[in-house]
């Protein structure tokens, strides 16, 4: 990040810095994935995984609030753009935990160095990716049009893609899914079920 973006920052987030570290550690903390002990059937663990989602939401959300409170100068929710979410995403960018490998750096495209480096830490792209889906879906639920939602703002998608490419190349780490392979007879199965179109005419 460059010394103007540095001061942008530092003008913009509030002298009450505590809180919003707390608060963004808080939201970073929980966003990790952790293994869930079994549970005795599937339905409540699909309960269970439900209720975390919730919780998580409602902490993002009311996170985001006390940020854009604590903005100077303060920001209301109405106000709130996609410009504002990229520079709460950047902020939050202080307390990652992921190495991101700068181009001069040997270990660049390296999934594992050998040894340590001065590169950055920042926040994993699917942190950042699946912070943006509770937003969005937080924003909604709270009253707000699908049509203002500034976590959907087109900025933000770029700049998610951005973040993705970048660490996918600094990291050497492929973030494309892998389709599933579906078993032969599943495969043959639905290749009888599509009817063969006829031959095209070679009338017009």
């Amino acid at each position: 990040m460059d010394s103007h973006s540095v001061s942008h920052m530092n003008s913009t987030i509030s002298g009450n810095n505590d809180n919003n570290t707390a608060a963004a550690l808080m939201i970073i903390g929980s966003s990790s994935t952790t293994t869930s002990p079994p549970t005795p059937s599937s339905a409540g663990a699909a309960t269970s995984s439900s209720s975390r989602y919730e919780n998580q939401k409602r902490r993002d959300w009311n996170t985001f609030g006390q940020y854009l409170k604590n903005h100077r100068p303060p920001l209301s929710l109405s106000r709130c753009s996609g410009a504002h979410v990229l520079e709460f995403l950047r902020y939050l960018d202080q307390f990652g935990k992921t190495k991101v490998h700068t181009p001069i750096c040997p270990f660049y495209g390296h999934p594992n160095p050998p040894a340590p480096c001065p590169c950055p830490l920042r926040q994993a792209w699917g942190s950042l990716d699946a912070l943006i889906g509770r937003l969005r879906a937080a924003f909604e639920e709270n009253g707000g049009k699908p049509e203002a939602n500034p976590f959907g703002a087109r900025a933000v998608r770029l700049y998610l893609r951005e973040v993705r490419d970048v660490q996918s190349k600094a990291r050497g780490i492929s973030y494309e899914k892998k389709k599933r392979k579906r078993p032969p007879q599943q495969q043959q199965q639905q290749q009888q079920q599509i009817p063969l179109l006829p031959p095209a005419s070679s009338a017009s």
